[in-house]
């Protein structure tokens, strides 16, 4: 295995097949959607830089693929999914049939599918292993770290999508280099009380309403990359928020990263209901939360509104 290290982080990329109006906006979902797309865990971590069986073992664990599938107006139909690895970063859909592998398929009603894959494990047609043609296609040769791309397909009546999440294949370089977890949010709050996965808080009018996280800062992690003369470097996570909603729309769609200055952002946002208004109903949010080097996870919440 060549030598691997932590520089670079995961990527998300969300790719409609649809086109989408001007005016539309990604806090406000009126259309089918994935929002998020995780594995568990982000990133698998050779206990060393060699080609040892070990090593070997521990890139082609078990992870588990999550993908969070919204469809406010679909009344609960079937989802149908195809879920493919391939070798390069930049084939945003495995269109490449030599350089992909399909692991696994299927159709769903669940807002979450969840599913146990061995991606590091993957061969091509001509039994090649998949890792071993991302490395190639790789122009750092995996300096940055190993990145496969897993493209989720998903369908739903008309709809279409294709969501691309990297899954990271790295080993330790320099000492203290550490296999990166997921994100895990705080408690929300609305308008400053509690928005817990148990309480349904009533808004009442145009607001706009505040919708703010505890403290996450002892959440995010201290990590370590590999400098220029192969030391160690010391960083922190900064996370950041995207904020979606199945009526009005969240401002800032985004939250959190670090500023000019490199102090943390807030996590401060605001949802507020179409101006024109209309009848009371059921709204659903979701905070998908980033970490800046391939962890995700998300979190849903409900409310009743009325004008």
């Amino acid at each position: 295995m060549r030598a691997l290290n932590l520089h670079a982080g995961l990527l998300l990329a969300l790719c409609a097949v649809a086109c989408v109006e001007p005016e539309d906006k990604a806090s406000r979902v009126h259309d089918f959607r994935v929002l998020g797309l995780a594995t568990e865990p982000p990133e698998l971590m050779a206990p060393a830089c060699d080609a040892s069986a070990e090593s070997g073992a521990a890139l082609a664990a078990p992870v588990t693929f999550r993908a969070l599938l919204v469809d406010p107006s679909g009344g609960g139909r079937a989802i149908d999914y195809s879920l493919w690895a391939c070798a390069d970063p930049d084939d945003q859909t495995c269109a490449d049939t030599a350089q992909r592998v399909l692991l696994a398929q299927g159709s769903t009603t669940e807002a979450e599918l969840s599913l146990p894959l061995r991606p590091g494990d993957a061969h091509v047609e001509d039994g090649t292993p998949l890792l071993a043609r991302v490395l190639q296609a790789d122009p750092y040769q995996g300096l940055g770290g190993l990145r496969m791309p897993l493209v989720l397909h998903a369908r739903a009546g008309g709809e279409q999508v294709y969501a691309q999440k990297l899954m990271v294949f790295s080993c330790p370089l320099v000492p203290g280099m550490n296999a990166n977890q997921n994100p895990v949010l705080p408690e929300l709050n609305l308008d400053g009380a509690p928005w817990t996965a148990r309480t349904v808080p009533e808004p009442h009018g145009l607001g706009p309403f505040v919708v703010t996280l505890d403290d996450l800062t002892d959440r995010q992690e201290a990590y370590v990359v590999p400098g220029l003369r192969q030391e160690s470097v010391r960083l922190t996570e900064s996370w950041k928020v995207s904020w979606h909603a199945s009526f009005g729309e969240f401002s800032p769609e985004e939250t959190g990263g670090a500023g000019l200055g490199g102090e943390p952002g807030r996590h401060r946002t605001e949802w507020k209901p179409p101006e024109q208004g209309g009848d009371a109903r059921e709204v659903l949010i979701w905070a998908v939360v980033r970490d800046g080097r391939g962890g995700q996870s998300w979190v849903g919440r409900r409310a009743r509104w009325s004008p």
